[in-house]
C-alpha cells in the first residue's frame, strides 16, 4: 500500500511535466517535479542483445537517466520493487494511420471518367499529394490508443493512407497523460509513397500499374526540373516534393514482385525506400536482399481453409494452400539472409491477432531477439530516431513495459506500458499469482483444482478422481469466483473469497442443495509452465518453395546443359531447309554443330530418330505473363512500359512451354491509339522478370486503329478521339510535338524531360518500332501515310485481317503482317477476314507471322501454322516460318533466335511427330540451351502436385480439429488477358 501511496504522489506531482515550460499559469502554484522513479531488481532488455539481470532503471522527466546492474538511486527518488519481473522498450509501429480518418470513397454519377485534375496550382495528376501534412489531420484516438498500449505499443508513426504520392506523417507517442505538445515526437517524420490512387480523387489516370510506376517516374524528373527553377508555373505539389526528399522515404509496396518495382524507382532516384512488404518475399529472397532495403513486415499469416467439404477444397489452388503454409516463415527467412526488418500492425484483423502471428512466426524459427529487433530498434532506425525510442539506454524516452516474464510466451502478462514516464495500467501488478494446483475437500469428495492461464486471466480445470468437470473462474480486484458442477450438471458448487497472502484458497460456499458452508483449497504445488508438446515446440512442415512457387514451379531454375540431339528431322528455317537424320549439337545455351554423326564427348544424348527438332516457336503478339494489360486513363499510354508488369508465375507461361513456345512480345492493350512500350521475353519458366527480358532488347510500342481505341462504345464520352477520324488527330499531334521536342533536345537548350514525347522522338529516330493492332484498310493506308507523312516507318501490323486488300501497298511501305490464321466475325470491323489472308500477303513479298493474341491459342500456334498450308497452298517449310523465322525478323531477333543455325540461341523444340500436325507433342522445349518443359517430367509433377495437395489437405484439416480458425474456400478465377481487357 506505501508503495502504491508513493506512485500515486510521484504521478500527481509529475501532472505538471507534460506542459510547456513557456506557458503561463493561472489555476495554481507553477512548479516543476524533477523527482526520479527506480524500478529494481528487474530483469532489463536496454536493447533485444544487451539484458541486464537484477538491474536497476531509473527516469526522470519522461527520460531514462541510467541502466545497470549498480545504479546510484538518488534521494529525491521513488523505488518500485520489481523482482521477478522483465522491463523491456515499448514497441514501435512505423507504419500507421492512427489518430487519421479513414479516407471515404465519395459517390460518382455516370460512367464517363475525369481526365482533368480537380485542383489548380498543383501537380497535374490528382494522385499525387506530397503536400499532405498528416499532422493538420491528425487527432489523439484515446480509445484506439489503449488497445495499441494494451498491445505494448509506446510510439506509432502515422499517416493519410491514401494516394500515390501521400504527403508526410507524424510520429506520435502514446502518452496518455500528455497533449500534443509532447505526443508529437515529429510532425514530418517520413513522406510515403504506394501504387494505390486516392479514393477520394477520380481522376482516370492511372488505372494500373504500370500507369502507376510511369507517372512516378515522371513525378520524380518533373521535381528535378523544377528544383532548377525552369517552370514557368507554382506548383505546390512539387514545392513539397522537394522540401520533403531529405525525409524518410516509405513505399506500400505490397508484394514482392512490387517491392522490387519499388525499389528500382528508388534506385533510378537516388532514393532508398523502406519497403512496406506484402508477406511473401520468402519466395524471391535472393532479389529481395539485393534491393538492400529495409522492410516493414505486416504480420497477416493467412487462415487455413475450411476443406471439408472435398468440392469446394477443389476451389483452392495449391499456390494458395503453399502461402498458408509457408507464409510464416517470410521473418525468419529475411532475418537469415541478413535483411533487416519491422513489424508493423498495419492490415492486422486485431492487436490479438497481430499477438498471434507474432507468435506463429517464432514458432517457425525467428529468433526472440530478431522479433524484439523488428518491434523496437530497426522501426527506430527507420525514423532515424535510435537515439530518441527503441531503447532503453541513457537519453531515451522512458518507454518501456513491465512484464510477468518473457514478453513472446502466451503465458506472459504485461503489467504496465510507460510512455514518456507516464504509466498505463494494462493489468494490475499487485495482483497475486494464484496459479498452481489445489486439493478441495468438500460435502465428502475431493475435487483437484488446476489454475493455469495469465495471472490476471486464470483458467481453471477441476477433476473429480480422473473425470473433468464443468467449471468457471472469475478473478479480479483479489476477489476469487469459482464454480463447477458434477452429476452431469445436476450439482453445482459455487464459491467466493477474497485471496490474501495465503497459499491456500478460502471464502464462501454454496454447496448444491443450497446450503452455505465455508471451502479451503490447499495449494499443492505452484504453478510451472507446461513443457510444450513436441507438435507446438516444432513448426508444421513447410513444403518446399518452387520457382516460380505454384504448381509446375521447379524446385530449382533450369540450368544450361551441353547436349546432342541424334537422327532428328531438322527443320532448320535457313537455306538448308529440313534435314534428315542430322544432330545437333548445343553447348553454352548456343547451337554450336549441326551435321551427321557427330561425337557426343560428355554432352547428354537426346535420342531424336524418328521426331522432329525445331526452332522455338515466337508469338509476336501475346498477352500472357502479365499483371496488367491496359493503361486506359489517357489516350496515349507511351510512357509505360509492359516490362514493369510481367507476372513470372502466370501458368500459361509453362503452358506455352508445353506447346513449343519459347518467346513472345508481351504487348500492350488496344485501349489507346498509342499504347505501351513492350516487354519482349523468353519463356524461362521460374526466372525473374529480368532475367525473362531480353538482353538488349528490340524496342517496341504497341499502337491501335480501329473501334477499341476511340472507346465510344465503352460509355467514355468526354474522352478524345471518338472517331476514326480523331484518331489520326491523335497521331499527327503527337508526332509533330514529338518532332519539336526531339529538335529542342538536339538543340542543347534546357529541356523538360517527358517519358511520353522520349518514345515517340524515338519512333521518329528510327530508334523503337510500332506494333500496330489494325483491322480496316482505310485506317490501315491512313497510318502508313502518317508515318510518310514524318519520314518513318510502321514495322508490323498486327491482326491485320484486311491485309489482303493493300498488300501492294503495304510492301511499298516496307511493313510486315502477323496476322491470325482464320479467326473471323467476332466483331464488326472483321466481317471481310479471310482464311487465305496470310497467304496472300506472303505472295506479296511481305514478311508475315502467325500470332496468338490469345492464352488458348498460343499453345496450338503449331497447328495455326499448319492451317496456312491448307488456306492458300504455302509449302510446309514455310508456314513454319510463320511462327518461328517470321516473327523473328519482325522482332528485329533473327540474328539471335528463330531458326536452327550454328552461333544462334539454342531456343529448340523436340516434337514426338510432324510440328505442323495437330498430333505432335512438344517432348522438349529449351530455352538459350535449358530444358524448361519435358514431357516426361511434367508426368512426374503431376503426381507431386497430388501428393502435395493431398498433404496440405490433411493439414488444414488438423488445423480445423484443433480449433484454429478457417476461411471459407472461394473460386478463385485468374483474368485472362485480351486487347481489350481493362
Amino acid at each position: 500500500m506505501k508503495m502504491r501511496l508513493l506512485v500515486l504522489t510521484f504521478l500527481w506531482c509529475s501532472s505538471y511535466l507534460f506542459a510547456q515550460d513557456y506557458f503561463p499559469k493561472n489555476d495554481g502554484v507553477k512548479s516543476k517535479n524533477n523527482n526520479y522513479t527506480a524500478f529494481t531488481n528487474a530483469k532489463i532488455y536496454v536493447t533485444p542483445s544487451q539484458i541486464i539481470e537484477n538491474g536497476t532503471l531509473l527516469i526522470q522527466n519522461g527520460k531514462v537517466v541510467q541502466a545497470g546492474k549498480t545504479v546510484s538511486i538518488p534521494k529525491n527518488a521513488v523505488t518500485i520493487d520489481v523482482s521477478g519481473k522483465s522491463i523491456y522498450p515499448s514497441f514501435i509501429d512505423v507504419y500507421s494511420d492512427f489518430g487519421i480518418e479513414k479516407p471515404k470513397r465519395p459517390s460518382r454519377r455516370g460512367r464517363t471518367a475525369e481526365y482533368e485534375p480537380s485542383r489548380e496550382g498543383f501537380y497535374w495528376n490528382d494522385h499525387i499529394m506530397p503536400e499532405t501534412n498528416s499532422i493538420s489531420a491528425f487527432k489523439y484516438d484515446s480509445k484506439k490508443a489503449k488497445g495499441l498500449l494494451e498491445a505494448g505499443f509506446g510510439v506509432v508513426n502515422s499517416h493519410l493512407q491514401d494516394g500515390i504520392a501521400r504527403g508526410t506523417g507524424v510520429l506520435i507517442a502514446l502518452n496518455t497523460e500528455g497533449t500534443d505538445a509532447n505526443r508529437v515526437l515529429d510532425d514530418r517524420s517520413a513522406q510515403y509513397f504506394s501504387f494505390e490512387r486516392s479514393v477520394i480523387k477520380n481522376q482516370s489516370y492511372p488505372t494500373s500499374l504500370m500507369g502507376t510506376t510511369a507517372l512516378l517516374r515522371q513525378m520524380y524528373s518533373d521535381m528535378n526540373w523544377y528544383a532548377q527553377g525552369k517552370s514557368d508555373t507554382k506548383d505546390r505539389s512539387l514545392e513539397a516534393l522537394i522540401a520533403n526528399k531529405n525525409l524518410v522515404q516509405i513505399f506500400e509496396a505490397k508484394d514482392r514482385g512490387n517491392d522490387l518495382l519499388a525499389d528500382q524507382i528508388g534506385d533510378a532516384n537516388g532514393i532508398q525506400y523502406a519497403i512496406v512488404a506484402g508477406g511473401d518475399e520468402y519466395e524471391n529472397m535472393a532479389e529481395i536482399k539485393a534491393t538492400g532495403a529495409k522492410y516493414i513486415l505486416p504480420l497477416n499469416f493467412p487462415d487455413a481453409f475450411d476443406v471439408s467439404n472435398p468440392y469446394q477444397a477443389g476451389y483452392v489452388s495449391l499456390e494458395d494452400m503453399r502461402n498458408w503454409n509457408q507464409a510464416p516463415l517470410n521473418p525468419k527467412m529475411m532475418a537469415d539472409n541478413g535483411i533487416s526488418f519491422s513489424f508493423t500492425m498495419h492490415d492486422s484483423k486485431s492487436a490479438a491477432k497481430f499477438k498471434e502471428n507474432l507468435m506463429k512466426a517464432i514458432t517457425y524459427g525467428l529468433s526472440k531477439t530478431k522479433a524484439l529487433e523488428a518491434l523496437t530498434t530497426v522501426p527506430a532506425a527507420i525514423l532515424g530516431k535510435s537515439s530518441k525510442i527503441g531503447t532503453l539506454q541513457a537519453g531515451s524516452y522512458a518507454n518501456f513495459l513491465i512484464t510477468s516474464g518473457d514478453v513472446f510466451e502466451k503465458s506472459t502478462t504485461l503489467y504496465e506500458n510507460w510512455v514518456q514516464g507516464n504509466k498505463t495500467i494494462v493489468n494490475d501488478i499487485n495482483v497475486k499469482d494464484i496459479r498452481g494446483d489445489y486439493s478441495l475437500y468438500t460435502n465428502g469428495a475431493t475435487f483437484k483444482i488446476s489454475i493455469s492461464g495469465e495471472i490476471s486471466k486464470p483458467k481453471v480445470e477441476i477433476k473429480q478422481d480422473t473425470l473433468k468437470l464443468t467449471s468457471k473462474i472469475s478473478y479480479a480486484n483479489d476477489w476469487l469466483d469459482l464454480s463447477f458442477s458434477t452429476d452431469e450438471g445436476d450439482k453445482v458448487y459455487r464459491m467466493t473469497g477474497l485471496v490474501t497472502e495465503s497459499d491456500e484458497l478460502s471464502g464462501r460456499l454454496i454447496l448444491p442443495n443450497g446450503k452455505e458452508s465455508f471451502f479451503k483449497a490447499d495449494k499443492l504445488k505452484g504453478f510451472e509452465e507446461k513443457e510444450k508438446d513436441e507438435k507446438d515446440k516444432k513448426a508444421p512442415k513447410i513444403m518446399p518453395i518452387t520457382y516460380p512457387n505454384i504448381g509446375y514451379g521447379y524446385t530449382s531454375i533450369p540450368q544450361q546443359e551441353t547436349t546432342l540431339f541424334k537422327n532428328a528431322t531438322v527443320w532448320t528455317g535457313e537455306e538448308a531447309g529440313v534435314l534428315k537424320n542430322t544432330d545437333v549439337l548445343v553447348k553454352n545455351g548456343k547451337i554450336t554443330k549441326i551435321g551427321t554423326n557427330l561425337n557426343a564427348g560428355s554432352a547428354k544424348v537426346v535420342d531424336a530418330t524418328g521426331k522432329h527438332l525445331t526452332a522455338g516457336i515466337i508469338d509476336e503478339h501475346t498477352h500472357i505473363a502479365l499483371l496488367d494489360v491496359n493503361e486506359a486513363g489517357q489516350n496515349s499510354s507511351a510512357e509505360v512500359t509492359m516490362e514493369d508488369v510481367v507476372n513470372i508465375e502466370d501458368m500459361n507461361i509453362y503452358r506455352n512451354l508445353a506447346g513449343g513456345v519459347t518467346s513472345g512480345q508481351l504487348l500492350h492493350g488496344s485501349a489507346n491509339p498509342i499504347g505501351g512500350r513492350s516487354a519482349i521475353i523468353k519463356l524461362k519458366w521460374g526466372e525473374s522478370a529480368k532475367n525473362m527480358i531480353y538482353d538488349n532488347s528490340p524496342k517496341f510500342i504497341k499502337f491501335a486503329l480501329g473501334e477499341n481505341v476511340k472507346q465510344s462504345n465503352w460509355g467514355s464520352f468526354s474522352r478524345f478521339p471518338q472517331t476514326r477520324m480523331g484518331v489520326e488527330q491523335v497521331y499527327m499531334n503527337y508526332f509533330q510535338r514529338g518532332k519539336e521536342y526531339d529538335a529542342l533536345k538536339k538543340s542543347g537548350k534546357p529541356y523538360r524531360y517527358d517519358q511520353e514525347m522520349e518514345v515517340i522522338a524515338e519512333i521518329l529516330n528510327g530508334e523503337r518500332f510500332i506494333s500496330c493492332h489494325s483491322y480496316v484498310q482505310s485506317e490501315i493506308n491512313m497510318l502508313m501515310k502518317v508515318a510518310d507523312k514524318f519520314n518513318f516507318k510502321i514495322n508490323t501490323f498486327t491482326h491485320i485481317l484486311e491485309g489482303y486488300k493493300v498488300a501492294d501497298k503495304m510492301k511499298e511501305h516496307g511493313v510486315g503482317a502477323s496476322t491470325f490464321s482464320d479467326w473471323w466475325a467476332y466483331k464488326y470491323e472483321v466481317n471481310d477476314a479471310i482464311p487465305y489472308n496470310a497467304a496472300i500477303m506472303h505472295s506479296q513479298g511481305i514478311t508475315v507471322a502467325i500470332n496468338s493474341d490469345d492464352r488458348e491459342m498460343s499453345r496450338r500456334l503449331n497447328q495455326e501454322a499448319g492451317k496456312i498450308v491448307k488456306y492458300g497452298g504455302v509449302s510446309e517449310e514455310e508456314a513454319w516460318k510463320m511462327v518461328t523465322i517470321n516473327p523473328a525478323k519482325l522482332l528485329h531477333l533473327d540474328d539471335r533466335t528463330g531458326s536452327i543455325k550454328v552461333g544462334k540461341d539454342a531456343d529448340l523444340v523436340l516434337w514426338s511427330d510432324h510440328p505442323l500436325s495437330m498430333y505432335a507433342k512438344s517432348e522438349k522445349t529449351m530455352v538459350d540451351g535449358a530444358v524448361y518443359f519435358d514431357l516426361e517430367k511434367d508426368k512426374l509433377q503431376r503426381e507431386a502436385i497430388a501428393k502435395e495437395r493431398n498433404e496440405l489437405i490433411n493439414m488444414m484439416l488438423q488445423e480445423k480439429e484443433s480449433g484454429k480458425p478457417t476461411r471459407k474456400p472461394m473460386k478463385k478465377d485468374k483474368e485472362e488477358f485480351h486487347c481489350d481487357s481493362l
